[in-house]
């Protein structure tokens, strides 16, 4: 069975935090398909949508990274 999705968030997040980021888990916000972690680091903030290694973000979650994108923020996908 595969890893929850959890289990690899709290992964990354301790590796994030080891390396100097603040790490905030978006769990309810405003905006449905937000991404999973807001890291924050030297003055600066992006974003980690966290999946499963056979998953891929749903079209919402794909849409909301480009919005963050074009405002100039950072964002990726992890998959760990």
């Amino acid at each position: 069975m595969a890893e929850l999705e959890s289990k690899i968030q709290a992964r990354i997040i301790k590796r994030l935090e080891a390396e100097g980021y603040y790490v905030v888990k978006l769990i309810l916000t405003n905006k449905p398909g937000i991404p999973d972690l807001l890291c924050l680091k030297n003055g600066k903030a992006s974003f980690i949508e966290v999946k499963r290694p056979e998953e891929k973000p749903r079209p919402l979650q794909e849409y909301r990274m480009n919005e963050l994108r074009n405002l100039g923020f950072e964002c990726e996908v992890r998959k760990e």
